[in-house]
């Protein structure tokens, strides 16, 4: 009694491509998981394959094609896999670095562009530039949005500083906290009215490591890294 040798066929084990999703900086359970699903169906693949290539009939032999195709698509996701390893651990020294240069500005005085300024011992400060000469308005609100001053003066170009004392318009004295200064300028030729950009002054005294980038505090307002423009004063590291 003879027995008939089937044409051998090559055993279908999908590779699955690993999804091009955000790199986080968590811990790397998928990217372990997917290694370990790859091993696992790469192992499966070949026991299936070296049995068929034992099976197979001599006359009719295994087409190579089919199982090259295969050994390509899963050499393919494993070195994806080794690829969102490498991005994830260059992303986490990256985080690390932007978080002790972060730590080396508290305590510095620092420049940022914006409008919120910390009154201390009745002085509060802040820098304007506007582009061309005009009649430029000036108004300041405390935290709770109420205006504590208000002024109409000619300007000039260039960069220039305005420093409050504190003192409101009906003559009462305001007391030390946070307050916004808003700048626009009339021009006097087309009536046209323009937002001027202001900048500030602080000292950075926290540093939110939790958030990406890490947040400096200045005046009470966080601000990134890229965010600062210039360091005053360094921190005193003594």
């Amino acid at each position: 009694m003879s027995t008939d040798i089937l044409p051998a066929t090559l055993p279908k084990v999908t590779a699955t491509p690993v999804p091009q999703s955000p790199i986080s900086t968590g811990a790397p359970a998928t990217t372990n998981v997917a290694s370990n699903t790859i091993a696992g169906n790469f192992n499966t693949f070949l026991q299936l394959l070296t049995t068929q290539l034992k099976n197979q009939n001599p006359l009719d032999p295994l087409d190579t094609n089919q199982f090259t195709q295969q050994l390509v698509s899963f050499a393919g996701v494993e070195q994806q896999i080794n690829m969102n390893t490498q991005l994830k651990t260059m992303v986490a020294l990256q985080q690390s670095a932007q978080a002790t240069q972060a730590l080396n500005f508290v305590g510095a005085t620092v420049a940022v562009n914006g409008t919120g300024a910390q009154m201390v011992n009745a002085q509060a400060q802040w820098t304007y530039a506007p582009t061309s000469a005009g009649t430029a308005t000036f108004t300041i609100t405390n935290s709770t949005g109420q205006t504590a001053f208000s002024q109409t003066g000619t300007v000039q170009p260039g960069a220039q500083q305005f420093v409050w004392n504190g003192i409101g318009n009906t003559g009462q004295q305001w007391p030390d906290g946070s307050y916004t200064l808003t700048v626009t300028t009339t021009d006097p030729a087309t009536g046209k009215t323009t937002a001027v950009p202001t900048q500030v002054t602080g000292v950075v005294d926290s540093v939110d490591l939790t958030q990406n980038p890490p947040l400096l505090s200045v005046g009470g307002q966080n601000f990134t890294l890229n965010q600062i423009l210039r360091v005053i004063a360094p921190a005193n590291k003594s």
